[in-house]
């Protein structure tokens, strides 16, 4: 993992306390408007069969096997998620954060291993995928590695621990059941999965995934994984700058039973889809690393609101 981030506009000081005073106006708001954290207007829908995340972005390609049984979780891999700081000083000072930067730079010289199927909850799945990229080869797995460490950099910064799924941007994997197998190790307060769509050109915008109930698997964190959900959607669209994709329906959230991250979790979880790499206008922002820099403030915002409701 490198040891530094690259420097954000302002200092990690200022940044800090801008989140503490955000996050608490959010919050006020946020009580004033319904009380309960209720769902917001609009009821969105089931999965639909478009280049989204199978856990990794490929739709199709990677679909779920037809095994019988869920599987086992699988265990953490060795090292990963490990040697992280304890909590530090801030308002986040007792909550753990699980970051998952999807897929990975090493998946696409390793076909067969990141093929073989494992557990996705009922079904199985692949282990990974490759993931998208942009029209002039900027990576997934770079934009989610990138943007994994900003968004890092910041939630420590208000003292909260958090916990990365792997520890560089070379290696294969980890395997869809070990990503989600990390949350629930380190019992993570909110686990967030940092993907970018691979949709249609044409199709633009971010979305927000939470779980939906699957028997045996996620009835313990749809209701939680659902306001962590609105609080992420929220401050991300406010902040980044990027609108609801307007190649689903549902008004930014989505929800779906057919993911192993989210179906294998025992903690709060939901995935972003940060916005359509291959449309591009969405690119020209993803790719910019003065933008990334604001939408990790955006998506350390809206965790910090879930983290503080509390």
């Amino acid at each position: 993992m490198p040891a530094s981030v690259p420097p954000g506009p302002r200092s990690r000081a200022v940044r800090a306390l801008s989140l503490v005073a955000l996050t608490a106006t959010v919050l006020l708001a946020t009580a004033c408007a319904s009380g309960s954290g209720a769902a917001p207007e609009g009821d969105p829908t089931a999965a639909i069969p478009l280049p989204g995340p199978d856990d990794g972005d490929q739709g199709a390609d990677a679909g779920p096997g037809t095994s019988g049984g869920s599987g086992d979780a699988a265990e953490p891999p060795d090292g990963a998620g490990t040697g992280e700081a304890p909590a530090g000083d801030g308002p986040l000072g007792t909550r753990v954060v699980l970051i998952d930067p999807g897929h990975n730079g090493g998946n696409a010289e390793a076909a067969d291993e990141i093929s073989e199927l494992v557990s996705a909850g009922p079904e199985r799945k692949a282990c990974d995928t490759v993931g998208s990229e942009t029209e002039d080869g900027y990576a997934e797995h770079e934009f989610t590695w990138e943007l994994s460490l900003m968004v890092k950099e910041r939630l420590e910064a208000d003292g909260a621990t958090v916990v990365l799924t792997r520890d560089d941007n070379e290696s294969v994997g980890p395997c869809i059941d070990e990503r989600a197998a990390i949350g629930n190790e380190a019992e993570a307060d909110a686990a967030l999965s940092i993907h970018a769509d691979g949709a249609p050109p044409s199709g633009r915008g971010f979305h927000v995934i939470a779980p939906g109930e699957v028997d045996g698997f996620t009835e313990d964190i749809v209701e939680p994984s659902r306001l962590l959900a609105e609080d992420l959607r929220r401050e991300y669209r406010e902040g980044s700058g990027i609108p609801y994709a307007d190649y689903l329906s549902g008004d930014g959230l989505d929800e779906r039973t057919d993911l192993g991250g989210l179906n294998l979790s025992t903690v709060p979880k939901v995935f972003l889809e940060a916005g359509n790499l291959r449309n591009g206008e969405d690119a020209a922002l993803l790719s910019d690393p003065e933008w990334q820099e604001t939408a990790a403030d955006a998506i350390a915002r809206g965790l910090a609101v879930y983290l503080m409701r509390e």
